[in-house]
């Protein structure tokens, strides 16, 4: 060593050591010219090759300034270099100037850099040189200011200008990122459509001082302060920022990824896909946590120089001013930093979110059959809302991680700075608590993936309960779902309550770190002697300390987000992988190609299960040329629906071949309708072609019905048609079909639901006419129809069994005139020779033009039974999704803790805060005073610091229990009040209630409740008493900080230019924020839960691209109040960090003018060590005080459900009927008015009549005729405006709604099954024995399917019974009366699924089951009315008629006309056929 100093001793003025100041320095110039020598080879390089970064070539005047400053300082530097060089005297033991000469030359390089255009990897080495040189420079500086006590002029200059570096680089990446997103632009701006460019955020054009301080979000606050923001007042994204263009460079990593991957590769993809993406902006957001993390490490080294300066012996203003200077640049850059890295890291967590959300979308866009059961609308939901959601919060996790270990290991680098070796012993509890962490976030891990999945399941069971609510309240099951989604809860709550009380246990554990490292490294310093425990080495200790308790506490909390999101990420990956529709089902060429044919399917063998032993098509062949209709007919489950999916290509092809020329049109057998209009249903995203428009509404018999709606065709639609009539929403899918103008149209049973007359007019005009030149495939169960078809293709079992034209399948006989013959018999009760009205009947079929004025004179003064609910001018059925507006003041953190009764755990939570920072003062108080007393021993120093801190540890913990407990029973409370509210809810809140709207409060609302809030009470309660607590601190060592703290404080409060708070300027727009992105949310949810129920129909219109696209625009809509929420809380803050950082200034600046010994070195210690603190503590309670403002709002929309009016009891004790109610059955209306609220018009208008005990009534009427609404006031789903329903002589309005709708029984005109199993869905109560659902299931035509299932009655039964077809769903329901046995029985159009053949043995069943009970049927078949007792005949909700059927076909009765309808069109059909 002594020959290498000899060597060297002509540097640093013969001083040379290898750990000198002066010695690190040289290291540092050293580097500096090695990367000063590769750029230059890398300058040459690109002169000769021309490969420079053009990107963005707008002038930076950020780099321009930068590189002006370093052009000033390399002339300085050469100037001295040059003054030195001059000198005669001892100018040969002097050789400092070659070293200015260097730097000078080091800082004209760096000049250079910032404005010389770059190849790629120069741009990247000088990215990675002024990083370097930055923090070497800082590095070099402090040690300079720590050892020395004072810094020269020429390196102050220096170091500030190295500190503008940093931001060049960030620069650097921001000006290739724009390069990179105008490249993406430009690629996929014709895809978009024109956005208004006026209404773009303002950060798009804001200069640097406006994006630094947030200035381009003013305009916005201001307005939010003027008036309550609404959704457009809100400026769009600015390109970089739309989910399309997220999208996209999402899709192609993902594609380039997946076929890069192995078969036994299992990364996950969406993982690498976003790393591929966004590795740039994860950099650059890296970069500036890296900066903060640095001038917070800075921070304690500050205190040990401020603390040093009040021992100082001899006075040195100077050096005291150039401390604060430097303090306030440390301050400075930590707060932007900070700000930009918050800002940055949820921006790009926005991007990530937009893509995944598209991604799921896209997905389920191409989700084959066996995709579809394996994830469940729910599900799908699911991903989208909590999953993809989770994203936005993951960079700034991500880069929270390291940095915080990052910020540790430093604070660990700067202890041992201090005390040396002394730092050694505190690492082992450091260690053992990172031990302990390990297991800790396993469990949490555990808790987490639990919690996953039972909330999956819960959200699953409750979209189901919520779109099957009809049936649930007809059935009266309210109280057996509620028990399965509340048991679900349970199971999910007892993950969460283990995950929040661990949580507690961890914050005791994070705590504990501290002291007992702070304790350890106290003994470590008396032992090892390296260092004296006097102010500065005790303060500068426990400042550090206070600098790695940030990292203890949030490095667990991160790690908990990190393991969320990769549980959400292998979620996603698994769906993003599952099975996709193959083009390999079906072959879809231009028409122009058919030579004739538009369908050709040659020897097709199709199954839904690939691994099932019998398919469920099997050797289908089938030539449809162009123009020709064809029937599908078949008994129930014969596979007719899957016919249509195999043309669809929906159905997995085992073998064969499906070629389809031209496009298609398709109606689906359960019609999907969308929220929204009539109109944009039926245009279904085409332009409006008046002409066609008005053709498809007349064909499929809509006209009357729009014109009697108040709003026209722009009439809404609720949520899967609720407010329509089956027969209405059949008709809006025909119009919808019609209107697309498509090749070929696929019909699955569309007049299954609308009555005899509107079913003749719906072939005729619509079928025959309008599709006259289209190729059409009809399935349907209507023979009356079939003889007109060019050719019919009879299914049995899975096979297509007979194919020809009518007349050659009578011929040839079997399953095709079994069909005929049970259609034959059903007519032959309504034979015009028996009921001698034969004349009239023909006269009807000659005049038909007359029958029709006849059928539509009738004034029709309500168009349905169900439609336009409100019935008010201007008011639509679907309501505005309700928020709060203004300031609530404390109102919904009153409810919070009035309605989970948790006043005790809040009082205790606060209570026990307060404990413990009055102990953690007393601790650091005692070190302050007992330093100064020589008579306290070090031992006694450390053990009373070590008792009291650990004191405090103990009231930590009892302050996160009682938080997590006040958090666990407000979720219970909420979640039951909610669920309550939510069931007894009567069903026009649902008809008018988007089930996302009800969704969204139970997922992510709810996820706010049990995760958010409680820990954000009790951060807020924390951190307020702290500020506080800290403010008396800094005021009792210097009194005068007291005037600018509570000006601070005030000014943060009030701005007296406006007389409002800034938080309340904030809230004032913030708020509103966060309600509308509450409202925002809610659309996006539906969007993709109708989508996929409606999948099948999108895919057949080819309308995918429309629907991507909607969605899109959709998310972009929620994303921009994301993105302004989180710009306005930084807006907010780094204001708030102006105003409390001149607190810090000023009491630094006291302590440096006061005189020497003014204050003692303890308390300059004291004081200092919470001041640094103080912005901190600041920045932390605004954070999570307007994050508890915006979480509360989650509070507040829960409980708009809590307080739904209710339904009438479900029982009423004092009126409760005989348990044989109703013994008879007799039913009387009178004066019977129903409206469905106060303002609408009257549904039912005064009806009045008697259903005989043990008579059969059958219930007629046209389409909207009040039908339905009839049934409903009967369950009292709609109660009575005025009048009374007597059953057996008790008002049905007096009793309990559970103690009516359990003694009625009802087929619904929806089949609705739920997901279980077969015995589940006959038995939900589990009342009946095997045996008895066995005669259920054999007298209702199920027992040869389900006998042939391998786990019989615990065969599958997936969601909505999609595994069953609309037939077999309606044979369960009535295997569910067949097992209720009541007294009263209801057939709501009950057969209108189901073949002739089936319907004819059904009807002889019921009448042989239900022989003694009153049996109403309403049906569009009037054959399955004409042997009832009674006829009721209604029109447009008055009683036309009602008699025997046989008295009112003797006369000239309303009822004989619509039996006359609907003999003419069969007559006109297939009378022939059937005398043959």
């Amino acid at each position: 060593m002594e020959i290498n100093q000899g060597d060297f001793s002509w540097i640093c003025g013969g001083e040379f050591s290898w750990g000198s100041s002066c010695t690190h320095g040289v290291i540092i110039d050293g580097l500096n010219l090695l990367f000063i020598t590769a750029l230059s080879l890398f300058w040459i390089i690109g002169y000769f090759r021309k490969q420079f970064i053009r990107g963005n070539t707008r002038t930076d005047w950020l780099l321009v300034v930068v590189s002006v400053c370093c052009a000033a300082n390399a002339i300085a530097h050469f100037s001295v270099s040059t003054w030195g060089a001059l000198q005669k005297e001892d100018a040969s033991s002097d050789f400092s100037w070659p070293f200015y000469f260097i730097r000078g030359l080091i800082w004209i390089f760096v000049s250079l850099a910032l404005i010389v255009p770059l190849i790629k990897w120069a741009g990247n080495l000088v990215s990675v040189w002024w990083i370097s040189f930055s923090i070497l420079n800082s590095i070099h500086y402090v040690e300079i200011l720590v050892k020395q006590e004072k810094i020269e002029i020429l390196d102050m200059v220096s170091w500030s200008v190295s500190l503008l570096l940093p931001f060049c680089v960030l620069r650097h990446f921001r000006r290739l990122l724009v390069s990179q997103n105008t490249q993406a632009e430009a690629l996929s701006e014709p895809l978009l459509t024109a956005k208004d460019e006026s209404n773009r955020s303002g950060l798009g054009n804001a200069n640097l001082f406006s994006k630094l301080t947030f200035f381009w979000l003013s305009s916005l606050m201001s307005t939010g302060h003027s008036k309550p923001l609404t959704l457009e007042d809100i400026p769009n994204l600015v390109p970089e920022d739309e989910a399309f263009i997220a999208y996209q460079a999402f899709f192609h990593a993902w594609e380039l990824l997946q076929s890069q991957k192995s078969s036994d590769n299992d990364s996950n993809l969406v993982l690498w896909a976003l790393a591929k993406v966004y590795y740039k902006e994860m950099v650059l957001v890296g970069t500036y946590a890296f900066l903060r993390t640095i001038s917070v490490v800075i921070s304690p080294l500050l205190l040990y120089a401020f603390v040093n300066y009040s021992t100082r012996k001899e006075e040195s203003l100077s050096h005291g001013l150039s401390l604060v200077g430097l303090l306030v640049i440390v301050k400075v850059i930590e707060s932007l930093s900070q700000r930009h890295w918050y800002f940055s890291s949820r921006r790009l967590g926005m991007r990530m979110r937009s893509a995944l959300m598209v991604a799921v979308y896209q997905k389920q866009l191409k989700l084959s059959s066996l995709g579809r059961k394996r994830h469940s609308t729910g599900e799908i939901v699911n991903y989208i809302a909590v999953d993809a959601y989770r994203m936005g919060e993951f960079p700034f996790w991500f880069h929270s991680s390291w940095t915080y270990a990052v910020q540790l290991f430093l604070a660990i680098g700067v202890l041992f700075g201090i005390v040396s070796f002394g730092a050694l012993p505190g690492l082992v509890p450091l260690f053992m608590c990172a031990v302990l962490n390990v297991p800790f976030a396993k469990m949490l891990q555990t808790c987490q993936t639990q919690i996953m999945v039972a909330q999956d399941e819960r959200l699953r069971a409750t979209s189901e309960v919520l779109n099957n609510m009809k049936i649930i309240k007809l059935q009266s099951w309210e109280d057996n779902f509620k028990k399965l989604i509340e048991s679900l809860r349970d199971k999910e709550f007892k993950w969460l309550s283990k995950a929040q009380i661990q949580k507690s246990y961890g914050t005791a554990l994070y705590w504990m770190s501290p002291t007992l490292v702070s304790s350890v490294v106290f003994l470590g310093c008396i032992f090892v002697k390296n260092a004296s425990l006097n102010a500065s080495t005790i303060f500068t200790i426990l400042a550090t300390l206070r600098t790695m308790s940030e990292p203890v506490r949030m490095i667990p909390e991160a790690l908990s987000a990190i393991i969320q999101v990769k549980v959400s990420l292998d979620r996603l990956n698994r769906f993003l992988l599952d099975d996709e529709l193959t083009d390999a089902n079906i072959v879809k060429k231009n028409q122009k190609e058919n030579c004739g044919f538009d369908i050709v399917i040659e020897s097709g063998i199709f199954s839904w299960e690939l691994d099932l032993a019998v398919s469920t098509l099997r050797s289908v062949d089938l030539v449809v040329k162009r123009g020709q209709k064809i029937a599908v007919c078949g008994p129930v489950g014969a596979g007719k629906s899957s016919f249509l999916c195999a043309i669809l290509g929906e159905i997995p092809k085992i073998s064969g071949s499906v070629d389809v020329f031209g496009s298609i049109a398709y109606v689906s057998q359960t019609p999907w309708i969308q929220s929204g209009t009539i109109r944009d249903n039926i245009l279904f995203g085409q332009p409006m072609d008046k002409g066609r428009y008005n053709k498809a509404i007349k064909a499929s018999a809509l006209d009357k019905d729009i014109e009697n709606f108040n709003h026209g065709d722009l009439t809404e639609i609720g949520q899967r048609g609720l407010n329509m009539s089956g027969g209405q929403k059949q008709r809006i899918q025909l119009a919808r079909a019609v209107y697309n103008d498509a090749d070929i149209y696929l019909l699955d049973d569309p007049f299954s639901a609308v009555d005899a007359h509107t079913a003749s007019i719906l072939f005729n005009e619509c079928v025959m006419e309008a599709l006259a030149k289209k190729t059409v495939i009809l399935v349907t169960h209507q023979v009356e129809f079939l003889a007109e078809a060019d050719k019919i293709l009879v299914m049995d079992n899975g096979n297509a069994t007979q194919l020809g034209t009518y007349e050659e399948l009578l011929t040839v006989g079997t399953a095709f005139e079994q069909l005929v013959s049970a259609h034959k018999s059903s007519m032959a009760e309504i034979d015009p020779a028996k009921s001698g009205n034969q004349g009239e009947f023909e006269k009807l079929d000659s005049n038909r033009s007359e029958e029709s004025k006849y059928s539509l004179a009738i004034k029709e003064n309500n168009a349905d039974d169900d439609i336009s609910v409100k019935g008010m001018p201007g008011i639509q059925l679907t309501e505005e999704e309700g928020r709060e507006s203004g300031d609530v003041g404390w109102k919904p953190f009153y409810d919070y803790i009035t309605v989970s009764k948790g006043l005790l755990f809040f009082g205790s939570s606060a209570l026990s805060q307060i404990f413990f920072f009055s102990f953690q003062v007393a601790a650091t108080y005692w070190l302050a005073i007992a330093i100064n007393i020589p008579s306290v021993g070090n031992s006694m120093l450390i053990g009373v610091y070590a008792g009291i801190s650990t004191v405090s540890t103990l009231f930590v913990y009892l302050r996160s229990y009682f938080a997590a407990l006040l958090g666990l029973k407000a979720s219970k409370a909420f979640f039951y009040g909610f669920t309550d509210s939510v069931f007894k809810a009567p069903m026009l809140f649902f008809d008018s209630t988007p089930i996302g709207r009800i969704l969204t409060r139970v997922s992510s609302d709810l996820s706010v409740l049990d995760f958010d809030v409680p820990f954000s009470v009790a951060f807020v309660i924390a951190s307020s008493f702290e500020i506080v607590a800290t403010v008396c601190i800094m005021a009792s060592v210097t009194w005068p900080v007291l005037i600018v703290a509570v000006f601070a404080m005030v000014a943060v409060k009030y701005v007296q230019s406006r007389c409002v708070s800034i938080k309340g300027y904030y809230l004032a727009s913030a708020r509103e924020l966060i309600r509308i992105n509450g409202t925002t949310k809610a659309p996006v949810m539906n969007y993709a839960a109708e989508t996929s129920l409606g999948v099948v129909t999108v895919r057949a219109f080819s309308m995918t691209g429309r629907f991507f696209e909607s969605y899109h625009k959709l998310i972009d809509t929620d994303a921009k109040l994301f993105f302004h929420s989180n710009a306005a809380m930084e807006w907010l803050i780094i204001r708030v960090e102006v105003l409390q950082n001149l607190t810090l200034f000023t009491a630094a600046l006291l302590l440096v003018l006061l005189p020497r010994g003014t204050v003692n070195p303890g308390f300059v210690g004291l004081s200092l060590s919470y001041a640094l603190a103080l912005t901190g503590t600041q920045v932390f309670l605004t954070r999570w005080y307007c994050n508890l403002a915006n979480y509360i709002i989650s509070v507040e929309r829960i409980k708009q459900f809590m307080h739904i009016p209710s339904e009438p009891p479900a029982i009423i004790d004092d009126r409760r009927p005989p348990p044989s109610w109703p013994s008879k059955g007799r039913i009387d209306l009178e004066n019977l008015k129903i409206k469905y609220r106060p303002n609408a018009p009257l549904v039912i208008k005064g009806i009045t009549c008697t259903f005989k005990e043990g008579s059969r009534v059958g219930v007629v009427g046209r389409t909207g005729s009040g039908k339905t609404t009839l049934i409903s006031a009967l369950f009292r789903l709609v109660e009575p405006a005025s009048g009374k329903i007597l059953i057996d002589g008790l008002d049905i309005c007096s009793m309990g709604l559970k103690d009516l709708r359990l003694k009625l029984s009802i087929i619904p005109q929806e089949a609705t099954l739920f997901r279980g199993t077969v015995r589940t869905n006959l038995d939900p109560l589990g009342l009946y024995s095997d045996e008895e659902i066995w005669k259920a299931i054999e007298k209702c035509q199920l027992k040869t399917t389900i006998s042939s299932l391998p786990n019989l009655l615990d065969s599958s039964v997936s969601d909505d019974g999609d595994n069953w077809s609309a037939g077999q769903r309606q044979l369960f329901c009535l295997g569910r009366v067949l097992l209720k046995r009541n007294k009263i029985l209801v057939l709501d159009e009950a057969t209108a699924s189901i073949d002739s053949a089936t319907d004819a043995i059904l009807q002889r069943v019921i009448r042989q089951e239900f022989k003694n009970c009153t049996v109403i049927t309403i049906a569009h078949r009037v054959p399955t009315v004409t042997d009832s007792d009674m006829v009721m005949v209604l029109s447009y909700g008055n009683l036309i008629e009602y008699d025997e059927p046989s008295k009112l076909m003797e006369s000239n009765s309303y009822f004989s006309k619509l039996v006359g309808e609907y003999w003419s069109s069969c007559r006109r059909s297939s009378l022939q056929n059937l005398q043959h």
